[in-house]
């Protein structure tokens, strides 16, 4: 499948579209199990903010190139080149601030897919270790193959996961005590627990099969109104971090414009017709 042209530039994403309105975006570091070093997660954070703002997706999926690997996580040996701690100068608080704006251009890398104001589906495999979890966390539905292996790796590395694995995995999963069992133990887990915890709904045979899956569920979500997937993505994603009436509040703000869209007319024209509806680009 061919690389859709306006994403031509990327070195460690491809981009490819396998239905109509779907993005296909992967990791694409195989020699290094697409480990993500600075250049690779700063184009990560650019073709989703791409991807978000095209019109001619509506949906993404995510996976990584290869049979060997989603992703490995951070590059540790890129990593250790490129941070302050090995090139910055001066003293500890002059490298700590220098420190929290490497964190935080990570962080913002990775959070660009929850920030997607498309639905993305991260497609898990074989290797999803360390950074992976955060990726999928990230994510709005996340499905993978029977062999993935998983892990929140940091604690083996001397550090406690900072870009986004203890704030949004404790939100994912309905136990606070397998989150804590697997981030503080570093200890690897497989896809029967990750679908028993609640963090994939689907578990599928092999890579090929999982992709299948996943593009015949965006091809369905692309076939809704981008109005009402989109703005359904928006809405759960605020009603997480806040109260049920600041939630309902916004969704008033946010439906009064909704309901004066042509796609609420089409929707329920189509429904009482019994024919299948077609929406516009947004």
């Amino acid at each position: 499948m061919s690389i859709v042209p306006a994403y031509a530039s990327y070195q460690y994403m491809r981009v490819t579209s396998p239905a109509e309105y779907v993005a296909h975006v992967e990791i694409n570091n195989p020699k290094r199990l697409n480990a993500f070093s600075q250049a690779v997660w700063l184009e990560y954070g650019r073709v989703f903010a791409q991807i978000s703002a095209d019109p001619e997706f509506r949906v993404a999926l995510l996976s990584g190139v290869g049979d060997r690997a989603f992703t490995s996580g951070l590059d540790v040996k890129a990593a250790t080149a490129d941070s302050p701690l090995t090139t910055a100068e001066g003293d500890e608080v002059r490298r700590a601030k220098l420190l929290r704006g490497h964190i935080e251009e990570f962080q913002t890398s990775i959070t660009s897919v929850e920030k997607c104001e498309k639905p993305v589906i991260a497609v898990l495999h074989d290797v999803a270790i360390g950074l992976a979890i955060d990726i999928a966390t990230c994510a709005d539905i996340r499905i993978c193959t029977a062999k993935t292996r998983f892990a929140v790796k940091e604690v083996d590395i001397g550090l406690a996961a900072d870009i986004g694995t203890l704030a949004r995995l404790p939100k994912v999963v309905g136990s606070l005590s397998w989150v804590k069992d697997v981030c503080m133990t570093a200890r690897d887990f497989g896809a029967a627990e990750a679908l028993a915890q609640g963090f994939v709904s689907q578990v599928h045979e092999d890579k090929a099969t999982a992709i299948a899956a996943a593009v015949k569920l965006a091809s369905l979500l692309a076939s809704k109104s981008p109005v009402a997937v989109q703005g359904t993505k928006e809405l759960l994603n605020y009603g997480k971090e806040h109260s049920v009436a600041d939630s309902l509040r916004y969704t008033q703000v946010w439906n009064s414009v909704a309901l004066q869209g042509e796609d609420f007319v089409t929707a329920m024209m189509s429904s009482m017709q019994k024919k299948k509806p077609s929406f516009s680009k947004l």
